[in-house]
């Protein structure tokens, strides 16, 4: 039964197998109970049927396989059409960069010093060399607030009050050790001030004491033998020597450099360490203004540091922050020119209290310069000099320092090489594409296998249009490049892809550049124009390829429509097949029956 092929032979084979003639019942009720059990084992007639079925169906299914096989080949194809489409939308993005007239418009800018200033030319600039000489650069205005801000680490002198972890240092002392005179002091954060003092005279056995000015707010050290003190050694691991700006000057008296209170940023205004504390009006509702635009504030609840944010936040103009060397708030404008800062108490004292409202304005500075050698000095609020203020078309040049420096703009032929040669390099990708699945392949044993597009008409036909377009010379142009040749961009000899030869193509940008871009962008008969409508034919709503795909992908699903045809038809013998073999099971099962009842009776000598 394992040689069977096809649905005709299994049919007739069948037949034969079930031609043993009509059953007839001599014990009817005997063959009616052993029917289930033989029919379906098989046992009465010792023929592996279901085997049989099953090689009756893969017989019928035969056809299946050539169909899937086509299936794969048509969703290869689609496939490959997917790609070359992709290829042609690329392609025509090419094509509308060569169709946009500011392409070949765009200019390029050298300074003769780049330390001075530089520049850049935007679309349509006016070509030329013009000289800027720097006068005068722009800078910001500042407003700086008084100094010396701060209320002292000790306001009342009493250094016992002064914890060193806590005090208003500008910098959190560290707990450790730190050397005077070669001694080591040691010390903890939870130490006073005075304990400090009273370590280094312990340390030092007297030689070296410590005061404290709290009208200075500066600390002194003091040798009892007016020999010079020597303070600090690698060893140290406390920083209080840094903090409290204690440093070696070869003699025997060493005062801070200057005052040590520093404003606290953090935390509530009444713990900010100012020497005036900062009101609110009493109701929460603190209130100045910057230059017109008004910035809120809670004294009870609000940091110095949270107002600073909502300055540098807000459209004041300004940026505000804390000067710890000198002790001061300043104020600068985030934009250069000679203009000024205003401000206002309007609830609460906050500008008095940091000292911005009595602090000085050192004033911005314009941009000064001159062009081309002329007397008239120009002016700039900012660095940047732009087309308006210099008169000079498309040309925005940044001033660096003050110097002389000349801008030569010319036209940047660059762009419109790169656009070209992008546009070769797409154009060969789409006939790569083509080319490379119509390739015929043969292998070592001499198998020959067709490309998926190989004989395709609707490839071969994308390929030869495309290739006919870039050969051919547009007509009715006027100078003397009307065809891609002109340019250096010919087929490279061996199949439909094109070579540049940039020097050809270089010179032509640098000699023909209007006729270049007519060559292109020529609304009639322009290569792009013309590029652009053969790929819209192609690939549009109605295109070759989009009705190819649509035809391809049909074709698919006709065949999936054929094998589940197919398997449905297959289904339905196989309930036949199944019934019948079980009726010939029935009948052979009674047969057998019958058969072994009449021997019994021959033996028994009933007949």
């Amino acid at each position: 039964m394992s040689n069977i092929t096809s649905t005709s032979s299994g049919s007739n084979l069948l037949s034969s197998l079930l031609a043993s003639g009509s059953p007839t019942s001599l014990s009817g009720n005997t063959a009616a109970s052993s029917t289930s059990s033989l029919a379906v084992t098989g046992l009465a007639s010792g023929m592996d049927w279901s085997t049989v079925i099953s090689e009756l169906a893969a017989a019928e299914r035969g056809p299946e396989t050539q169909w899937e096989q086509q299936q794969s080949n048509l969703s290869a194809q689609n496939s490959v059409y997917t790609t070359i489409a992709g290829d042609l939308t690329t392609l025509q993005t090419d094509i509308e960069t060569l169709q946009d007239a500011s392409l070949y418009t765009s200019s390029s800018v050298q300074s003769s010093n780049s330390t001075v200033a530089t520049a850049t030319a935007g679309s349509a600039a006016s070509l030329g060399n013009y000289t800027f000489n720097i006068s005068q650069l722009a800078t910001a205005a500042q407003l700086n607030g008084s100094a010396g801000i701060s209320q002292a680490i000790s306001p009342d002198g009493d250094l016992s009050t002064v914890t060193i972890g806590t005090a208003g240092f500008s910098t959190p002392i560290t707990a450790g050790t730190f050397t005077v005179d070669g001694a080591q002091v040691t010390i903890a954060t939870t130490d006073s001030l005075q304990d400090v003092f009273n370590n280094i005279a312990t340390a030092t056995n007297n030689k070296v004491t410590a005061s404290y000015n709290s009208s200075t707010d500066e600390i002194t050290l003091s040798s009892s033998d007016s020999s010079p003190i020597v303070l600090g050694s690698a060893a140290d691991t406390s920083n209080f020597l840094q903090v409290a700006q204690l440093y070696n000057n070869q003699t025997g008296s060493i005062t801070s450099n200057s005052s040590l209170g520093h404003v606290q940023l953090g935390g509530t205004m009444s713990g900010a360490d100012l020497s005036t504390a900062v009101t609110d009006g009493g109701s929460g509702a603190g209130k100045f203004t910057i230059n017109g635009v008004a910035i809120n504030y809670d004294a009870s609840s609000d940091s110095i540091q949270n107002v600073l944010d909502s300055i540098n936040s807000s459209t004041a103009g300004v940026t505000a922050s804390y000067d710890s060397i000198n002790d001061r708030f300043t104020l600068t404008d985030n934009a250069t020119g000679d203009v000024g800062i205003s401000m206002q108490d309007v609830t609460g004292n906050f500008l008095a209290a940091t000292g911005l409202s009595s602090g000085t304005l050192q004033s911005g500075t314009n941009l000064l310069y001159t062009l081309n050698g002329g007397t008239q000095q120009l002016v700039s609020q900012s660095n940047t000099i732009t087309s308006a203020s210099s008169s000079i078309a498309g040309l925005t040049v940044t001033a660096l320092q003050t110097g002389s420096a000349t801008m030569s703009v010319s036209t940047d032929t660059s762009k419109v090489s790169t656009a070209i040669q992008q546009f070769v390099t797409d154009y060969n990708a789409v006939q790569t594409a083509i080319i490379s699945n119509q390739t015929v392949t043969t292998a070592a044993d001499g198998t020959v296998t067709p490309g998926i597009l190989t004989g395709d008409l609707t490839a071969n036909g994308i390929a030869s249009g495309l290739r006919s377009l870039v050969a051919a010379a547009v007509p009715g142009l006027a100078g003397t490049v009307n065809m891609l040749s002109d340019l250096g961009i010919e087929t490279n000899g061996q199949d439909n892809t094109l070579a540049v030869d940039t020097d050809t193509l270089n010179s032509a940008l640098a000699t023909n550049l209007n006729n270049v871009q007519s060559l292109f962008d020529d609304p009639t008969n322009g290569l792009a124009t013309q590029l652009n409508n053969y790929i819209n034919n192609t690939i549009g709503t109605n295109g070759t390829v989009t009705n190819h795909q649509a035809s391809l992908t049909q074709q698919n699903s006709d065949l999936t429509t054929q094998i589940s045809n197919l398997e449905t038809k297959i289904t339905n013998d196989s309930k036949t097949w199944t019934s019948e073999f079980e009726a010939m099971e029935t009948a052979e099962s009674q047969t057998n029956q019958e058969l072994t009842y009449l021997s019994e009776q021959v033996t028994n000598g009933s007949l």
